[in-house]
């Protein structure tokens, strides 16, 4: 797969250096073996979910932290005493860490283990102030707006 460097609409790009940003920690992860598997869906139109098959774990092995709009989940999985001979060994308990860049206003709600299925619950839930409102026509607008004066230097 290629990559693509970045770096040149650092320069030229004002107020985007964050988005140029996502879009470069997005390409290093799509490289990334990703265990363990896991499914994003969309519950609803501000609702989401994320499903992690996290077989062998139990609840205090699994960590779940938010941080500037980033979501890890992390999972280390207790040394036992007792030494398992294997003949086949096809249920993956190795630690684990997965980071998910969370968009504005996503909120993680809730996170649920059952049957080997980790749910983590996230909601978007947008300021009264951001949300799209309709302006009426014909209200009275300013129309004498003051303007600052310049003056030429001396």
């Amino acid at each position: 797969m290629r990559t693509y460097d970045l770096s040149p609409f650092y320069r030229t790009a004002i107020g985007f250096d964050r988005l140029a940003k996502m879009l470069n920690e997005n390409q290093r992860s799509e490289n990334e073996i990703s265990y363990p598997p896991y499914n994003i869906e969309l519950v609803d139109e501000n609702a989401y979910k994320i499903v992690m098959a996290v077989a062998g774990f139990q609840q205090h092995e699994l960590e779940i932290e938010t941080e500037h709009q980033a979501l890890r989940v992390t999972g280390r999985k207790a040394k036992t005493q007792q030494e398992t001979t294997f003949l086949h060994r096809g249920i993956a308990t190795r630690d684990f860490e997965h980071k998910f860049q969370l968009a504005d206003h996503v909120k993680v709600t809730g996170a649920n283990l059952e049957n080997g299925l980790l749910t983590i619950a996230l909601l978007r839930e947008i300021p009264e102030a951001l949300k799209p409102r309709k302006i009426q026509i014909g209200t009275q607008a300013q129309t004498n707006p003051s303007f600052i004066e310049q003056r030429a230097a001396a």
